[in-house]
C-alpha cells in the first residue's frame, strides 16, 4: 500500500535587512528568523551593497533603514524602483515620521515604520506589506486622509518640511558633526554644492548662520535618535 507523501511545509518569505548597526541588524535578522513563515534571506549595512544584495537573494520584502553610513534610504528608493520595480520596500528609521513618511511613499516605499516600535509591530508592518498593502502608522494614516479630505488649496510647506530630501540627509550630516569637506566628499559633491546647501538651509531654517545652524542640527539630531527593538 502506498503512502501519500508529506505535506510540503509552507514557503517562507524572504526579508533582506538592509541596516549599518550591526547589532541592530543581527537582530531584526533573529527576529525575524523565528518567525515560522519569515525567513532572513541576506543582511547588508552599506548603501553601496544594496543593489547587489537584492540582485544575488532575490528578496520578497526589502527591510531598509533611512540613515546608512555610505548613504540614504530615500535616495536609493528611485533606483531601486527602476531595477526591482515589483520589490516592496519597507523603510525603517529613526527620523521623525512627519517629516520623512510621506517622502518615503512618495518615492515608491510601500511602509514606513519607526525604530522604536515594539517588535510585534514591526513584523505587523512586514506581513502588511507582504500582502500588498502599504504600512504607515494610525497616526500618519489619519493624518493623511485628513489632508486629502480637507478643502481648500494645499498648505505651504516651511521650516523642516520644506527641505529637499538631499537638504535632509546634509541637515543630520551637519548635526552628527561633519564638515563641509567631509560631507562632500561622503556624498561625491563639489564643496561648492555642500556650502550652497547649507545656504539653503540657513535661509529655510531662519538662521543667522553658520554656528546656528550646527546647534539647530546637533539638537534635532539628537531629539530624533531612535531606540532599539525590544
Amino acid at each position: 500500500m502506498k503512502t501519500s507523501p508529506a505535506p510540503s511545509a509552507p514557503r517562507r518569505a524572504r526579508v533582506l535587512v538592509v541596516d549599518d548597526h550591526p547589532i541592530f541588524r543581527e537582530g531584526l535578522a533573529e527576529l525575524i528568523q523565528r518567525q515560522p513563515n519569515l525567513t532572513c534571506c541576506a543582511q547588508a549595512g552599506h548603501a553601496r551593497e544594496v543593489l547587489s544584495a537584492v540582485q544575488q537573494a532575490q528578496p520578497d520584502l526589502l527591510l531598509l533603514d533611512l540613515r546608512l553610513g555610505d548613504g540614504d534610504g530615500l535616495d536609493l528608493l528611485p533606483e531601486l524602483m527602476e531595477h526591482f520595480p515589483k520589490l516592496p520596500v519597507l523603510l525603517l528609521s529613526q527620523g521623525d515620521e512627519q517629516l520623512y513618511a510621506e517622502r518615503a511613499l512618495r518615492a515608491g516605499a510601500r511602509g514606513y515604520i519607526m525604530k522604536e516600535e515594539a517588535a510585534a509591530e514591526v513584523l505587523n508592518a512586514i506581513a502588511t506589506v507582504l500582502a500588498g498593502k502599504a504600512y504607515v502608522s494610525h497616526a500618519l494614516s489619519v493624518r493623511i486622509v485628513a489632508a486629502f479630505i480637507e478643502p481648500g488649496a494645499k498648505p505651504k510647506l516651511v521650516g523642516m518640511a520644506s527641505l529637499t530630501n538631499r537638504e535632509l540627509h546634509i541637515f543630520g550630516m551637519i548635526g552628527a558633526g561633519q564638515t563641509t569637506k567631509e560631507i562632500a566628499a561622503e556624498l561625491r559633491l563639489s564643496m561648492k554644492t555642500v556650502q550652497s546647501h547649507r545656504e539653503n538651509l540657513k535661509r529655510k531654517l531662519q538662521l543667522p548662520g553658520g554656528p546656528a545652524l550646527v546647534r539647530h542640527a546637533t539638537a534635532w539630531l539628537e531629539h530624533n535618535r531612535g531606540k532599539s527593538l525590544p
